[in-house]
């Protein structure tokens, strides 16, 4: 128990059998349970994890008999919690890289009702930038702009992290069985936590590297493929909070900034087609461009204005 609620962390595993005996020893006594999820290992996670669960009584085991990805594996541990009661969910990866020693500054917004749903965030410090590799770095700042956007929460940063906890209520409203399977799933439950508008804040935390762990994650992969589950994740989410459940004009402004930027390109395209086809280039169609292109610009930044303004208190 931490502060009278109780506490599971779940910590999904692929191939962690060097790794996860280290961090369930250096779990807090607090937490009430350890929900332990084997994706498919080809190591011998599974067997350590037995014979960690012969000395800590806490320690569940739970094993995919197909991989289902890292998203996969969470959604699997959260429905465990749900059945079992628990009021504080926190996720921890099962290679080291999050270190215990966080997890009070994680828990202590949650636990004190200010906030649904609590993450790390390894970039407030200059350390994450020395630390973290530079493709990675580069690589989490793009999804962390991206997620911004689709999300609503412009206050959050490090979107990649997955360091979090979250509130038994809030997990209650998650369809976790629609929850992204791969990489993208903190991005993508920050998206459903925002319809429900659920309040979120960053916690500072330290980046933990070279400790031992082995990554699977491709950035050049990951990067466009959590990039276009942003984009259709954005459109549900405007579908959903912004004409499903309250209507906000904000929804028209991205409508007409889309119009009027597929409208410059479109121009754009047949301006260069003129000029090298005759030679010179149309004032009326280079003015028609440059109009579509400033309509579109200020049409979508309004519609990002209108969406922070929406979503300022959700902090």
């Amino acid at each position: 128990m931490y502060k009278d609620k109780s506490v599971a962390v779940v910590i999904p595993c692929y191939n962690e059998a060097l790794q996860i005996g280290k961090v369930v020893d250096n779990l807090p006594h607090y937490v009430d349970s350890i929900i332990i999820i084997d994706d498919k290992s080809k190591d011998d996670t599974v067997s350590v994890v037995k014979e960690k669960a012969k000395e800590n009584k806490k320690i569940e085991l739970l094993i995919h008999e197909v991989n289902q990805g890292v998203g996969g594996a969470i959604a699997t541990g959260y429905k465990w919690t749900l059945q079992k009661d628990y009021d504080i969910i926190v996720v921890m990866d099962g290679d080291g890289q999050m270190a215990p020693e966080d997890l009070p500054a994680i828990l202590e917004p949650v636990v004190s009702g200010e906030v649904d749903y609590s993450k790390g965030n390894r970039l407030f410090t200059g350390e994450a930038y020395r630390k973290i590799p530079k493709t990675r770095y580069f690589g989490n700042s793009v999804l962390s702009f991206l997620t911004k956007i689709a999300s609503g929460y412009w206050h959050i940063a490090d979107s990649q992290t997955g360091y979090r906890a979250i509130t038994k209520k809030a997990l209650q409203n998650i369809d976790i069985d629609r929850l992204y399977k791969r990489y993208g799933q903190p991005n993508d439950i920050l998206i459903n936590l925002n319809v429900y508008n659920f309040k979120v804040r960053d916690v500072p935390i330290k980046p933990v590297y070279n400790v031992g762990e082995k990554s699977s994650l491709k950035i050049r992969k990951v990067i466009f493929t959590i990039s276009w589950l942003l984009l259709k994740r954005f459109l549900w989410r405007l579908k959903e909070k912004y004409v499903i459940r309250d209507f906000h004009p904000l929804v028209l402004f991205y409508l007409l900034g889309l119009f009027f930027t597929t409208t410059s390109f479109a121009l754009s395209i047949r301006l260069v087609t003129l000029w090298i086809i005759n030679g010179y280039v149309p004032s009326t169609t280079a003015l028609a461009a440059m109009f579509s292109f400033m309509s579109g610009s200020q049409f979508t930044l309004f519609a990002m204005w209108f969406d922070m303004e929406a979503n300022k208190n959700l902090k």
